[in-house]
């Protein structure tokens, strides 16, 4: 009789233990939460769950009735907190329905009949409405869209070449706009799109994946680089390999990631060198007797990880004799002794009046004492040096010295740069000093120009303006994306302007001539203190057209999949410095940046639809959970930098960072010659589930009306279905909005296509009402921009899918195109 009312009574004394051990962490985190100043809620959530769990497992039906009590103030609580946001009541209320479910599932041996029916209809009542509120929230997550403003008529494009047919540059053409006019692919016919060709690169880093490669479209032709700097042409119609050079790039030379984000075009009978625009673009018309003479009349140019220049013959894939030493010139050239790993081209040259103008990525974290993040200029049909940029030495105008170098640990601009051939000038984004997170060393000129962007003249290599977004920046918030070209109206009439994406989020509209603000930009007091005071501008830029960035940070929006693990990071919120956006590094506990350093906008940029007078932006919203780290323990913990002797004494690769992996950007960077080395937890993830402490969404993409800055609509970007604790995918086909890395494509027929998301996804949505048309499944990540362009009479949509190892997607080397089905192909039939 003992043995039978024992076992009858299990899954009491079971859900009673469960009770107890899921009260437990709550009331000790509880008890710690309320000392830092946190929230009332869990320690008294972790008393009633102990107290219940315990009458529980003894048979008290009291302990049904606390729990009961428990639940429905939980759920008032949660609607208190956070209202109807879906993704917000999810830890706060799935876990304790999941509890109440299992508790009503062993009424049956606690409760008579009369009871056991009020307390399971009032249980089930507090449970429909807790679901159906997330729902609601669910539905409502987008912000509603707004009438599109009526458009400005055709901008025009400030370039040699334009989209349509073709795709000659990064952004389309060198105004940076991502927009085709081609308007066969529509909102009415967009559900027909089918995969017509898929093209394997054969380039597939085993670590550090993450191409990012945008291929160029020109006459029947799409050339791209692969992630170790192969390059290829493809039939556009077709996908058929025409040829393919392989520079043979040391896997020694990939820095943080194998990327290539794309190659340049030239054409020598368009443009003679540093001479004015041509006035007719036509490829039959010849620009004198240097162009009629020279060899690879049409060229690919791109920039290799190991920091060379390589110039090939468009028709062939052969290197072209002419330029520099047989198709190659070495940029590293007057920056001393060279790590491998620590220079490497990672995106486009720009070719403004046939001057190729590069920089270079300089691997963050390592040395304060990189190399230099020197501009340069070379002539696209020799390869000679015409100029270098050396910012503290602006009487150095070529190469240094022999024995001499370009000044070490200058702002480098590792990101694409877009131009305006008839004003000669080149628009670079700015990176920050080496050693992103210290400034109390950097001179006044890198003080001037890092994190600007600064428009140079292509005639002399000298800045004609600069215009900075961040006072000695310790954020890592250097210019990601290009600068888009724009026609802006004003009261005095249409004024050619650029519209400037930035990681914090904000978006300027800057006068391009000049680079005098076309809508105010506020200087507003922002935080001090941190370990350099003295450094810190009491002020930075606020532009007041628009921003990305959401409001501050607060203990509400910490989020996991339990009331535990948002607990955790209500404590690590609790725990760190934060007074809102620019909270100055410290070193004795950890500090808050949000955004954190993916933006607001990285490399992708924005996309500009000049028709409509629309921006569309890609964004991130995640913060960054960082430490300075003092030098001595950043030692004891082995973070040396590439290279250093330490590292191979000990037998380590030199590439290696000590005993941190090369996983995150800034996860135990050693700053090598300044007195912190930094410790970054990139999206601020618990370590345990994986699961990021900020609710969603992670990220979003929005409309933005050009004349006014006002947001049209916005919404989250990329599923959950890749998402999960613990790297499983849950594979709901939820938008969650994900962490993105890549660029939009915005066309005439109303559409934005993007992939970027980590949901391994590419889509079309309207540019009306921001809803998504179409979607299909990618075979890796989409970390990359798409491309448009019409091929016999044909419109295609071409990505390339090489996956991100930062973003946790997988690899591949995959370029695949779609396009309609081919209607001449069923009149055959």
């Amino acid at each position: 009789m003992f043995d039978r009312l024992a076992l009858a009574r299990w899954p009491l004394v079971t859900l009673g233990a469960v009770f107890i051990l899921v009260g437990l962490p709550l009331v000790i985190g509880g008890v710690w939460l309320l000392a830092l100043g946190g929230s009332f809620y869990y320690l008294p959530a972790g008393l009633a769950l102990v107290v219940s769990g315990a009458l529980l497992a003894v048979g008290r039906p009291l302990g049904a009735w606390i729990y009961t009590g428990l639940y429905v103030l939980t759920l008032l609580w949660a609607l208190w907190e956070v209202g109807l946001n879906g993704w917000a009541l999810v830890p706060r209320v799935v876990a304790p329905t999941i509890l109440m479910a299992a508790l009503i599932a062993v009424m049956p041996l606690l409760l008579p009949h009369g009871r056991r029916a009020a307390l399971i209809g009032g249980g089930a009542l507090a449970a429909l409405l807790v679901l159906g509120g997330i729902v609601v929230g669910f539905a409502n997550r987008a912000d509603p869209a707004l009438s599109l403003p009526a458009g400005s008529g055709d901008m025009g494009e400030p370039d040699l070449y334009q989209t349509g047919k073709d795709w000659p540059a990064f952004g389309g053409t060198d105004a940076a706009r991502r927009y085709s006019p081609l308007t066969q692919i529509n909102r009415d016919n967009v559900d027909e799109l089918e995969r017509v060709w898929l093209f394997h690169t054969e380039d597939l880093p085993e670590e550090k994946w993450g191409a990012e490669t945008t291929p160029l479209k020109i006459g029947d032709t799409l050339y791209l680089c692969t992630a170790r700097n192969q390059l290829i042409a493809l039939d556009a119609a077709t996908g058929e390999q025409r040829w393919r050079y392989d520079p043979e790039v040391s896997d020694d030379w990939i820095p943080y990631t194998a990327a290539c984000r794309g190659v340049a075009y030239y054409d020598s009978r368009r443009t003679a060198v540093a001479g004015p625009a041509s006035t007719d673009p036509s490829p039959s018309e010849q620009d004198g007797p240097r162009a009629t003479a020279a060899l690879c009349t049409t060229r690919i140019i791109e920039g290799t990880l190991d920091g060379r220049l390589i110039a090939v013959d468009a028709r062939t894939g052969r290197p072209c004799p002419d330029f520099g030493d047989n198709g190659q010139v070495d940029i590293k050239r007057g920056m001393g002794d060279v790590i491998p790993g620590m220079v490497s081209i990672t995106s486009p040259p720009t070719i403004v009046r046939g001057v190729v103008v590069t920089g270079h990525q300089v691997l963050d974290g390592q040395y304060r004492e990189a190399p230099s993040g020197v501009i340069q200029g070379f002539d696209a049909e020799t390869g000679e040096l015409l100029w270098a940029w050396d910012m503290t030495r602006p009487d150095l105008t070529g190469r240094p010295a022999e024995g001499d170098t370009y000044t070490r640990g200058t702002p480098n601009m590792w990101t694409i740069a877009s131009s305006d051939e008839q004003l000669g000038l080149v628009y670079l984004p700015m990176g920050n000093s080496a050693a992103d997170y210290y400034s109390s060393d950097r001179s006044e000129a890198e003080d001037e120009f890092a994190t600007a962007l600064v428009a140079l003249d292509v005639t002399t290599g000298r800045p004609a303006w600069s215009f900075q977004t961040v006072r000695i920046d310790v954020w890592d918030y250097d210019l990601g994306g290009q600068a888009s070209l724009i026609d802006y109206p004003t009261d005095a009439g249409i004024v050619p302007a650029l519209v400037l994406p930035s990681k914090q989020g904000d978006l300027y509209i800057l006068d391009r001539r000049t680079g005098e603000p076309l809508v105010d930009v506020e200087e507003r007091p922002v935080p001090g203190g941190g370990v350099e005071p003295t450094e810190r501008s009491p002020t930075q830029p606020f532009s007041t057209f628009h921003t990305l960035a959401k409001d501050d940070l607060t203990e509400r929006d910490m989020w996991g999949m339990s009331p535990i693990d948002q607990m955790i990071c209500r404590i690590g919120f609790r725990q760190a410095e934060y007074e809102g956006i620019y909270t100055p590094p410290s070193a004795e506990r950890r500090w808050i940046q949000y955004p954190g350093y993916n933006g607001g906008s990285d490399w992708g940029g924005v996309a500009v639809d000049p028709r409509r007078g629309v921006i569309i932006a890609n964004y991130n919203d995640m913060p960054n959970y960082n430490r300075l780290v003092p030098r001595e323990e950043a030692n004891e913990r082995g973070w040396y930098p590439r290279g250093h002797p330490k590292l191979i004494e000990e037998g380590q690769q030199p590439e290696s960072r000590g005993g941190v992996p090369e996983g995150a950007e800034g996860a135990g960077d050693p700053q090598w010659g300044v007195p912190y080395a930094i410790d970054v937890n990139p999206g601020w993830r618990m370590g345990f589930t994986g699961m990021l402490c900020k609710q969603p969404p992670y990220g979003g993409i929005r409309a933005i009306d050009i004349r006014t800055g006002r947001t049209l609509w916005d919404r989250p970007l990329g599923q959950a279905r890749k998402n999960g604790p613990f790297g499983i995918p849950s594979m709901l086909p939820v938008d969650i909005g994900t962490p993105n890395n890549g660029g939009a494509v915005v066309t005439a027929g109303g559409l934005i296509f993007i992939a970027a998301a980590t949901d391994d996804l590419i889509r079309a949505i309207d540019i009306e009402t921001g809803e998504t048309v179409w979607t299909d499944v990618l075979p890796a990540g989409g970390q990359a921009a798409p491309i448009v362009y019409e091929q016999d009479g044909r419109q295609f949509l071409v990505l390339m899918t090489g996956g991100h190892h930062f973003m946790e997607t997988p690899r591949g080397d995959q370029v695949i195109a779609w396009a309609l089905p081919d209607r001449r192909d069923n009149r055959n039939r």
